[in-house]
């Protein structure tokens, strides 16, 4: 292979390094460097990708060895760089999905100050996702797994002059840590276990580990996925990030961060396939978060932060599927990929939305939108049809698979997932179609002086694009088994068990999603859209309120924190503190009592030591006569 594979990296990181350093002086042109940046790491990739179609199984995996990075006593680790069939996809979807952000960015961000410094930071955030991806070892991977939540961080608080942004980025870097710890911890694990950090390594000693160690790295890796990927107990910081710009948005959640968590767990799966108790936490978290983030979506009326709590309830989906083993993972990938297309469509979508209504994000401020902005109804309308799953759109072949997988996970488990799964469906088309009743029909809701107009074509252009691929990428990856057989060097093979055939569960399936749409339609198709929140159920107001994530966290990691911290803040007060500077204070009066010792008459001192010299002879004498 001719192309370097670490050419993928070093672009972005070069644009990035550039944009930064030049300062001002790039101002004109920055912009146009980011994206030149982008999409050459995109072309990068495609001729990666070209090369490896003329290869078969084992022969599609690259290993680039760049130096000896870390070489300290046992632990001997280099900055290398592996490059598969799993990390090709990620490859991709990363270059791809986010050069189109990246251009449709140039229209979003065309009156901001601060334009040049916006893509430095995504093409910093792009280098950090891709080595992450990329790399061959899991210390590699927690490089780059930092970058990306350094990168968050910066563009989620991009707009720093507003304290809810700057909160937001504060939120998502203090909650993201958290989950950090657990991958800190794995590795510190896996090397005093193995030896090694490298994913070589790491498998291959797997087998010898006993289940309670890789149960113990299992459930860390959890944690980590659990933090990047939003999910539950560590979703909270997902909604409040949508106070960044809506490329920001669609970034975050469609082909970088939250599919993080997602890559860890399959990456990581010949050490789940060995830990059935880490797996049965992975898919417990994804079946909570898919349905969590689903209830949510329904009560809110902010455009963003509804299909941000969508994004949450399907990396749900992901995980779940993740969970299930190799039966699990090709589809997990596969719904990741085919939501990488209408999930960024869905974001830029409501930016043009915003764009058009002068930086409303309330849905009850719209309506109507359907007329006065045509292109973006089509590709919003395509993508919410790919995400509730009709065929023969992407969501439709992806979430399906997910569902099939988890009834065929057998017995009382099988049914559990499964139902939840299915009901999760149902709740998708729910929402879904509640924000497309909501933004584009029914009557004109905008506010005195409001002009909707379409965006310019620098940002219609990705938009159009992104609908193409929510179409077709579900049948192109799935018919034929496509990607199951691109996959299968890395993650295996394992036959789905069919619980039904897959007519039947097809059936019902889409006979859910039609009564979601049913409801949101009698709810929000029929009646005015009022600008008053309704008082609504007891379930309606704690989905308003994120289901009480916060205040969870609050009364529970928070103000415990709080009253330890202070304990110990009393304690250093009370008795370090004062050990300290007692014996600080014995000290100086010992020493103000010998001083007086000194009184610089030689006679003195003379006699102090022919006493001295007494003493000592005298001892002598009496030990002479033992």
């Amino acid at each position: 292979m001719t192309t370097p594979v670490w050419l993928t990296i070093a672009l972005p990181l070069a644009g990035a390094a550039i944009l930064l350093l030049g300062g001002r002086r790039t101002n004109g042109w920055g912009h146009l460097l980011g994206c030149a940046a982008s999409l050459g790491s995109f072309a990068v990739g495609a001729l990666l990708f070209a090369d490896m179609l003329g290869r078969t199984g084992e022969e599609r995996v690259v290993h680039e060895t760049l130096f000896s990075w870390v070489p300290v006593g046992e632990l001997q680790v280099d900055f290398g760089l592996q490059l598969d069939a799993l990390s090709m996809c990620f490859v991709l979807l990363i270059t791809g999905v986010g050069s189109l952000i990246h251009i449709y960015s140039i229209g979003y961000m065309a009156e901001d100050p601060d334009r040049r410094r916006f893509f430095a930071y995504l093409n910093l955030f792009l280098a950090a996702m891709l080595l992450l991806v990329l790399a061959d070892n899991y210390l590699g991977l927690y490089v780059g797994w930092e970058g990306v939540g350094l990168a968050s961080y910066l563009l989620i608080g991009f707009w720093a002059h507003k304290p809810s942004a700057a909160t937001a980025a504060k939120k998502a870097f203090v909650v993201n840590r958290v989950g950090d710890i657990g991958l800190a911890v794995a590795l510190m694990v896996m090397f005093a276990y193995v030896g090694a950090i490298s994913f070589e390594a790491v498998f291959a000693a797997a087998p010898q580990l006993g289940e309670d160690v890789l149960t113990a790295i299992g459930l860390l890796l959890l944690l980590a996925a659990c933090g990047k990927s939003a999910q539950v107990p560590l979703q909270s910081w997902l909604g409040d990030a949508m106070e960044g710009p809506t490329p920001v948005s669609a970034l975050i959640h469609a082909a970088t961060m939250v599919t993080a968590g997602v890559y860890l767990i399959v990456r990581s799966g010949p050490v789940f396939d060995l830990a059935p108790n880490a797996q049965l936490g992975v898919v417990i978290v994804g079946a909570v978060t898919l349905l969590f983030g689903a209830i949510v979506g329904c009560a809110k009326d902010d455009i963003k932060k509804a299909l941000a709590a969508s994004t949450m309830s399907q990396i749900g989906y992901m995980v779940l599927a993740a969970g299930l083993g190799p039966a699990g993972y090709a589809v997990a990938i596969m719904h990741l990929l085919t939501h990488g297309f209408f999930k960024a469509g869905l974001f830029l979508g409501a930016g043009s939305v915003m764009h058009a209504m002068d930086d409303e994000v309330d849905m009850r401020r719209y309506g109507g939108l359907r007329r006065a902005l045509p292109i973006t109804f089509a590709t919003f309308g395509l993508g919410y049809l790919a995400i509730i799953g009709v065929p023969p759109l992407a969501g439709f072949f992806s979430k399906d698979g997910i569902i099939e997988a988890a009834l065929g996970a057998g017995g009382a488990k099988g049914y559990i997932l499964g139902g939840a799964a299915i009901l999760g469906a149902g709740i998708t088309a729910f929402y879904m179609t509640r924000v497309m009743l909501m933004t584009f029909f029914g009557e004109k809701r905008w506010a005195s002086g409001a002009h909707p107009h379409e965006a310019p074509k620098v940002m219609t252009w990705p938009m159009m694009l992104l609908a193409v691929g929510s179409v077709g990428s579900g049948a192109f990856l799935a018919i034929g088994g496509t990607l199951n057989h691109w996959l299968e060097p890395v993650v295996g093979t394992h036959e789905i068990h069919h619980v039904a055939p897959v007519w039947v569960v097809t059936t019902v399936i889409l006979s859910v999603v039609a009564v979601g749409v049913g409801v949101a339609y009698r709810m929000y198709g029929t009646r005015p859209v009022t600008e008053e929140v309704p008082a609504g159920s007891s379930l309606t107001v704690a989905a308003r309120k994120d289901l009480y994530g916060d205040a969870l966290n609050e009364r529970v990691l928070m103000r415990p924190g709080q009253l330890l911290t202070k304990g110990l803040v009393e304690i250093d007060d009370r008795a370090v503190d004062q050990t300290v500077n007692g014996i600080g204070s014995l000290t100086d009066a010992a020493a103000r009592r010998i001083r007086l010792v000194q009184n610089g008459f030689t006679r003195s001192y003379a006699l102090t030591m022919f006493s001295g010299a007494a003493l000592v002879v005298a001892a002598a004498i009496v030990v002479v006569r033992r």
